[in-house]
């Protein structure tokens, strides 16, 4: 396996670390969207979602609100925070390795969602709500 992100947590390549525990990483987007937009990663390799543990889920996201909230009150201008990820080649993944981005946000910054919302029906909206309910039982 050749993963960046895997060589960035076995000290093998260079990062700029922000927060590190004994499960997350966190360290700094070598293109980021804006100054202070981070990576916070599992230490242990999950491609995707689909291989993610539940518990390190849920320690990436505590570990991004963390960060995020030093940041609004810390010494870099941010008025908000994005948290954005990316789960597959379709969706804009480009490293496989789960990757949370915290995007600090600044009023005319640049950087910003950009698609055309739909309108649809109610009962559109209940029968993707019951295709997905019926995944979940799965």
């Amino acid at each position: 396996m050749n993963c960046i992100f895997c060589s960035i947590i076995a000290g093998e390549a260079e990062a700029s670390v922000v927060y590190d525990d004994a499960n997350v990483l966190a360290f700094m987007d070598i293109r980021p969207f804006t100054s202070g937009h981070l990576l916070v990663v599992p230490k242990r390799h999950a491609s995707g979602l689909s291989t993610l543990d539940f518990d390190e889920g849920a320690r990436i996201f505590a570990v991004a609100q963390k960060i995020a909230t030093a940041m609004r009150t810390g010494h870099l201008p941010v008025d908000g925070v994005n948290l954005h990820l990316s789960d597959g080649a379709v969706a804009g993944q480009e490293v496989f390795h789960v990757h949370l981005h915290v995007v600090p946000r600044n009023r005319g910054d640049g950087f910003g969602l950009r698609a055309i919302p739909r309108t649809p029906t109610r009962s559109v909206l209940d029968s993707t709500a019951a295709v997905i309910r019926d995944a979940l039982i799965q």
